[in-house]
């Protein structure tokens, strides 16, 4: 599949409820400013906006009981983008998905993987992200919902979050990858050494270089599968290069790394969808961390120097 000359359709997710810090409910606002829909038909595709799912505030919801803060209304959001991600798939649309925090994932990849399971293939799953998001709402410390999207979508947590969209788990372990963590909790620790995902830490990555790791995670995430869902949390880059995000972690990625990471997957990844997260303007400066997602967004499609 080739990245030129693609039907794009962008669609924000305004979710301010899985994360524990507010703003992320403006991310979507933030990357379109930054001329998201303008830089991608440059490069030659299609593109069309679909606008923001109605995602609820949640000054108008109830955070709910237990270890699931604001379970609900994100169950509700989630549901309805894994319809929008489908259709789009369905339609030969390529879903572009603006967050809001990375709860979101929980719909779309529910929605791509769902699309694939009903021809009989498979989908890979490459993440990029300063934290496991691996945890349950038996080892959460924070009971945000953010912080065990991953968990969901390997089929454990929460069992109407696992079962969204109707089957589980969206994805299979040995088809997922997970790139950049430098942040996790002991209980995501134990989880991600029994689940059999691939993850390459920090050190790894200063050890083997981008370009390995990612030659390995395509390889990985594209054995037998129709194609790779690319997830993309901005807090993966340093905060130095992403300022805009919730919970920054120093010793990410540089923004030099990530360009190099699009790029790769561009040329050696069938990209089917992907997510760009966490990006708060609230905490930015002057709009990086949107220009950048947007830059990342442009290198993941096509945009070469030469």
């Amino acid at each position: 599949m080739t990245s030129a000359g693609r039907f794009i359709e962008i669609i924000g997710v305004p979710v301010d409820l899985g994360a524990g810090r507010r703003g992320v409910d403006m991310g979507p606002s933030a990357i379109r400013v930054a001329d998201l829909e303008a830089r991608l038909e440059h490069l030659g595709h299609q593109v069309e906006d679909y606008g923001d799912l109605d995602v609820m505030i949640p000054e108008t919801q109830q955070v709910g009981e237990g270890k699931l803060r604001y379970k609900a209304p994100i169950l509700a959001a989630c549901g309805e983008l894994c319809g929008v991600v489908t259709r789009c798939l369905e339609q030969e649309r390529m879903p572009l998905v603006l967050g809001g925090d990375h709860s979101l994932s929980i719909g779309s990849v529910a929605g791509s993987s769902g699309f694939f399971a009903k021809r009989g293939e498979s989908l890979g799953l490459i993440w990029f992200d300063a934290h496991a998001d691996a945890n349950t709402p038996e080892t959460t410390p924070s009971g945000n919902i953010h912080g065990m999207s991953l968990a969901i979508l390997l089929g454990i947590g929460d069992p109407e979050l696992v079962n969204l969209g109707g089957r589980a788990p969206k994805v299979q372990a040995r088809n997922t990858v997970l790139i950049g963590v430098r942040d996790v909790d002991a209980g995501e620790r134990d989880l991600l050494k029994r689940s059999g995902v691939t993850v390459y830490t920090m050190r790894d990555l200063d050890e083997r270089g981008m370009r390995d790791v990612v030659d390995e995670a395509v390889r990985l995430a594209g054995d037998g599968t129709a194609g790779v869902h690319l997830s993309f949390d901005l807090d993966v880059v340093d905060p130095e290069d992403a300022p805009g995000t919730g919970t920054p972690v120093w010793g990410g990625i540089t923004y030099r790394e990530a360009h190099l990471a699009m790029e790769l997957l561009c040329d050696r990844a069938g990209i089917v969808a992907m997510d760009l997260v966490e990006v708060n303007p609230v905490l930015d400066t002057q709009n990086l961390t949107g220009l950048l997602a947007t830059e990342l967004a442009q290198s993941a499609l096509g945009k070469k120097i030469l």
